[in-house]
């Protein structure tokens, strides 16, 4: 199956900008809906964007709407969140997955296989 690994995470101000990506290896990557999750200390894992197969459809939650976009690029088998107006809220180790279908959920149950996490923390 596949296996992915994120990168792109750090230190930002509130109001910033960053950019995470999660490379993936193994299976065809285009067979696979991807998202991302967060999780902050003492918290639940969260749902925060994916995107569908072929990048025709994403879904956002309320939290994150407007201020990020994912995207994905078949070819480098990498989906990608950019992150904007960052806020001290938006501080959470960040995970991708990856799930067996072709339309973006927001369920962690959809997805199957999941990366070790890069860390993001938004100061003020």
């Amino acid at each position: 199956q596949v296996e992915l690994v994120e990168s792109g995470g750090g230190l930002v101000q509130a109001g910033g900008s960053l950019s995470l990506s999660c490379a993936a290896s193994g299976r065809t990557f285009s067979n696979y809906r991807m998202g991302w999750f967060r999780q902050a200390p003492g918290k639940e894992r969260e749902f925060v964007a994916a995107i569908s197969r072929v990048a025709f459809s994403t879904t956002y939650a309320d939290s994150v709407k407007g201020r990020s976009i994912i995207s994905r690029d078949n070819t480098k088998n990498t989906v990608y969140l950019q992150m904007n107006s960052l806020k001290p809220e938006d501080t959470a180790t960040y995970y991708c997955a990856a799930g067996d279908a072709a339309l973006p959920s927001a369920l962690g149950s959809s997805y199957h296989v999941w990366g070790q996490g890069t860390q993001v923390t938004v100061s003020t």
